[in-house]
């Protein structure tokens, strides 16, 4: 035996990075795909592209984020059967393959179906990543690195915002999301070096694979799971409304759902409507560009914040913020003034959502935190749907220059219900809790 840690501890932090980075890249090509259509919707507005009229646009831009809810509450269920890795690999290759569908699509019904599909694919790989990079984060750095997967979505907004810069004009819309087909290139090499969650490995009673791999990458093996049957699950979601905790319970669906109607709305729409506010469609992409940058800060000092100062009262202030900021962008303004503006949004609105789960994490019993965060992540998706439809009704109407309005009006709704909630909750924040703050955003 050796006695000295030092060579195998430099090989196992290579290969938890080689881990953490192709979850990165898978994340990456989740968030292109998401921010894909809203970057190529002033186009195909412009020119009437299947006929397309915003009410219907605000319909496309649903399908994507239904299909995103129906991935997200399958996924866990498939992830236990089939393993993490495997998922994570088959909702790259269902995204991927959904926007080649788009590419190829001669009506809105093709181009809608495919949308859907892509989103179930999107809907099911963040939650299984960030699972991912848990289970084979260094010691100590769960948190710092779950903040730095997140990155990779917006990230992957701001690549969206070239793409469609770079190839509209010159090639047409349809090699947008060609592009959003090359992450198939990518899911070999997933497949390959990819290991098996340990957590799923544990459960399923593969002990010593599980041993093995964690020595190799020099990480803690997860412990054992009880095994919990649907009555399990029956009781401990009854508990999030037994006692008088449904009022909590329901403050925070309500909040989860204004906000990521906030958050997908904008996403979806704020091309469209920086267009309508006059600025041509080269500076209203750059917009997503500054916006995602923005989301990129914020999750990296949203769980700084929150750690000093509370998730609750980040949380409230954030989306105070984010009202303010969009409802600022219905404003015409200097440039350079409503791109700052863009970018401290994209600040706060991208991470305030992330605080309403750290809210609810922290006010939350050990025994009951998964339920009670999956459950108001799972209610938020509902405000994911309705967002983008909201946008088209409003500019289907006329009254695009009421979008950003009612968008900040849905931000200044999740402040008083989170605020409410905080104050109504008798539980002292637990700072070590706060760490957990960025376990699954969006």
């Amino acid at each position: 035996m050796s006695s000295s840690p030092s060579p195998p501890t430099a090989r196992s932090s290579r290969l938890a990075l080689l881990v953490i980075g192709l979850c990165w890249l898978a994340v990456l090509f989740d968030g292109l795909d998401m921010f894909i259509y809203g970057s190529v919707l002033p186009h195909l507005l412009e020119t009437r592209t299947f006929g397309l009229t915003p009410d219907t646009a605000g319909d496309l831009g649903s399908y994507a984020t239904f299909g995103m809810l129906v991935g997200a509450l399958t996924a866990g269920t498939i992830a236990d059967r089939v393993g993490r890795k495997k998922l994570m690999v088959a909702g790259v290759i269902l995204f991927s393959l959904a926007s080649g569908l788009c590419a190829l699509a001669g009506s809105v019904e093709v181009f809608g179906l495919g949308r859907t599909l892509a989103g179930v694919g999107l809907g099911g790989l963040l939650p299984t990543a960030i699972s991912m990079v848990c289970d084979y984060a260094p010691r100590g750095r769960g948190a710092i690195v779950i903040g730095l997967l997140m990155t990779a979505h917006h990230a992957g907004g701001i690549l969206s915002a070239y793409v469609a810069k770079w190839l509209i004009d010159p090639v047409g819309w349809r090699a947008a999301f060609w592009v959003c087909v090359l992450p198939l290139l990518f899911a070999p090499l997933l497949a390959k070096f990819l290991p098996e969650s340990l957590s799923f490995l544990v459960a399923k009673g593969r002990g010593a694979q599980a041993a093995t791999l964690a020595e190799r990458y020099d990480v803690d093996l997860p412990a054992a799971a009880a095994r919990k049957t649907a009555a399990d699950r029956w009781d401990a979601l009854l508990n999030l409304f037994r006692a008088g905790e449904w009022v909590q319970t329901l403050l925070y669906w309500c909040a989860s759902f204004g906000g990521l109607l906030l958050v997908y709305g904008v996403a979806t729409w704020l091309p469209t409507l920086m267009r309508a506010e006059g600025y041509a469609l080269g500076d209203a992409l750059s917009f997503v560009v500054v916006f995602n940058l923005g989301g990129i800060v914020g999750m990296l000092v949203a769980g700084r914040a929150a750690d000093r100062f509370g998730a609750p009262r980040i949380s409230a202030l954030w989306f105070a913020l984010t009202a303010a900021g969009v409802f600022l962008l219905s404003v015409h303004m200097a440039q350079t003034v409503t791109m700052i503006v863009v970018f401290l949004t994209g600040v706060f609105l991208n991470s305030a959502q992330t605080m309403i789960y750290a809210t609810v994490s922290i006010r939350s019993t050990p025994d009951n935190r998964a339920t009670s965060v999956g459950w108001t992540s799972g209610m938020g998706r509902f405000g994911a749907v309705f967002g983008p439809w909201l946008g088209g009704q409003l500019l289907a109407s006329g009254n695009g220059d009421r979008g950003f309005t009612a968008f900040a009006v849905a931000g200044l709704s999740s402040m008083v219900f989170i605020g409410i909630a905080a104050l109504r909750s008798s539980r002292q924040e637990a700072p070590s809790d706060s760490g957990q703050s960025l376990v699954g955003a969006h």
